[in-house]
């Protein structure tokens, strides 16, 4: 059940805090969490003409439950001299699932781009957007600006990996004492905060030397402390530990929740801890507000599919049509894909229903329940048969998509009595769709495991298309928040 993005977040931290090297050369970074060494990153950076071509490679390994899981990225930017985009590659491994992503920029700013995975290749379009720099861009920027205390400025920063651009706020601080690995040295603090749609906001503070290089930098994870440290390549590709985030991902409960289907709703009272800042979405399940005393009353009254209501949508709602469309991980327009949603759907021509029955198709049909998999596209999961909750969710929303149900994967926290010997409010992923004028929670991960499905027990942290970005946001607020108190309305 409880999952987390944890490359996505690892690879934001890393990329805001990736040394501005000055020549061509490969520097080392060891990645430690919780003070475990959990992996390494490397920097290579090369000028071949007028191009520069920057690559960031990190690799962590991670354990759920006892079931370690290693994940791998590879971002290679290329840009020209005066950090201009010209083209970037990403390669993502998410346990047993690899994917690729790579782009052109040509002269009109747009990018042309090609997405891959098992062996089948996704094609589109998007204009580059205004103003964004990658790695060279940022080199340049760095260097540029200097590091004179209380200097602050901001940019843009495109991530190849999650293909999106994150706006970046730049503090320059004084010099400090900073332990590297048992050797102290006069640094200058900096300071980056980074907001994006789905990411809320995630600060990571880099130490540098005098010619600009990084040499620590310290980011929040779930609460949690992430550092890379530059070091010796022997040291970087060393021995790792094995750090366990299953408690990382859950949020206590102030008290025990039994018999969910049972709740009409619940209202929840939730108190930021010291300096946090996040957000949390509104649906037609979920209402926020924020109280003049700093907490967030939020109310969670699960809305009910409606029988009577048609597919596919023929309306003319952008937010809609986006919500029908085929993504790099919600493959709805594959063979495989239609044809399992066929199969779900059968003969119903009421929405509420076909709903309800792709639901319980995906709890039956994902036999495998593994906490193996990093994460992995609907077409994956429907080749593979297995995976969590994220799984059951992507596979889920490409199947409504398929027949013209507009859908999205939904991140988030949901009550469970005992998980792992956890009782709380865990890392969750689950759907929704849109019926006869309502977004309605669905939730196959739940529904397979005899607990009924979606109800008043998921708290939603981000909504989105399931790509790996639009996790971000659990990422950047499990760790900042407790739930005060909450209030159960049952069902008349």
């Amino acid at each position: 059940m409880t999952r987390i993005r944890h490359l996505s977040v690892v690879v934001l931290a890393l990329w805001i805090g990736l040394p501005a090297q000055a020549q061509d050369e490969t520097e080392y970074l060891a990645v430690f969490l919780q003070g475990k060494k959990v992996g390494h990153a490397l920097e290579t950076r090369r000028v071949e003409g007028d191009k520069v071509i920057t690559s960031e490679d990190v690799s962590i390994t991670i354990s759920r439950m006892g079931f370690p899981l290693t994940v791998k990225t590879n971002d290679t930017s290329v840009e020209t001299t005066d950090g201009k985009p010209l083209s970037f590659e990403s390669e993502q491994l998410l346990g047993f699932v690899t994917m690729k992503v790579s782009g052109t920029v040509d002269a009109n700013g747009l990018v042309e781009m090609t997405s891959t995975s098992m062996g089948a290749e996704r094609k589109s379009t998007m204009p580059w957007p205004e103003g964004a720099i990658m790695a060279e861009g940022l080199r340049l920027l760095t260097l540029e600006k200097g590091l004179k205390a209380d200097t602050a400025y901001t940019t843009s920063i495109f991530m190849p990996s999650l293909t999106q651009v994150f706006d970046a706020n730049i503090v320059i601080g004084d010099k400090r004492n900073v332990d590297l690995l048992g050797r102290v040295v006069k640094l200058t603090e900096v300071t980056t905060t980074l907001k994006g749609p789905a990411l809320g906001q995630v600060t990571s503070t880099s130490y540098v030397d005098d010619d600009m290089k990084m040499l620590k930098s310290v980011a929040p994870l779930m609460g949690m402390e992430f550092e890379m440290i530059s070091c010796a390549k022997e040291f970087a590709l060393g021995d790792e530990d094995v750090v366990e985030l299953i408690g990382a991902m859950f949020v206590d409960s102030p008290t025990r929740l039994n018999n969910l289907s049972s709740a009409a709703s619940i209202t929840y009272w939730l108190a930021p801890n010291a300096g946090a800042e996040f957000t949390l979405p509104t649906t037609d399940s979920q209402t926020v507000e924020h109280l003049a005393d700093g907490r967030i009353k939020l109310v969670i009254r699960p809305v009910a599919a409606s029988a009577g209501g048609t597919f596919p949508y023929e309306g003319n709602d952008p937010g809609l049509l986006a919500a029908l469309k085929p993504t790099r991980f919600l493959q709805s327009d594959s063979e495989e894909i239609v044809a399992l949603a066929r199969k779900a759907v059968g003969d119903t021509q009421d929405a509420a229903e076909a709903a309800r029955r792709i639901e319980a198709f995906v709890a039956e049909y994902i036999e495998n329940k593994s906490l193996s998999v990093g994460y992995a596209s609907a077409a994956e999961v429907a080749s593979s048969r297995q995976g969590d909750c994220s799984e059951f969710a992507v596979l889920t929303a490409a199947l409504c998509r398929a027949v013209g149900i507009p859908s999205q994967v939904v991140a988030g926290v949901a009550y469970v009595s005992d998980f792992g010997g956890h009782e709380g409010f865990g890392g969750h992923a689950w759907t929704q769709a849109y019926i006869d004028g309502k977004w309605v929670g669905l939730d196959a991960a739940f529904k397979s495991s005899g607990r009924g499905g979606y109800d008043a027990g998921h708290i939603a942290l981000a909504v989105g298309n399931g790509e790996p970005a639009d996790f971000l946001n659990i990422a950047s607020t499990l760790g900042h928040f407790r739930i005060e108190d909450m209030a159960v309305q049952t069902a008349r």
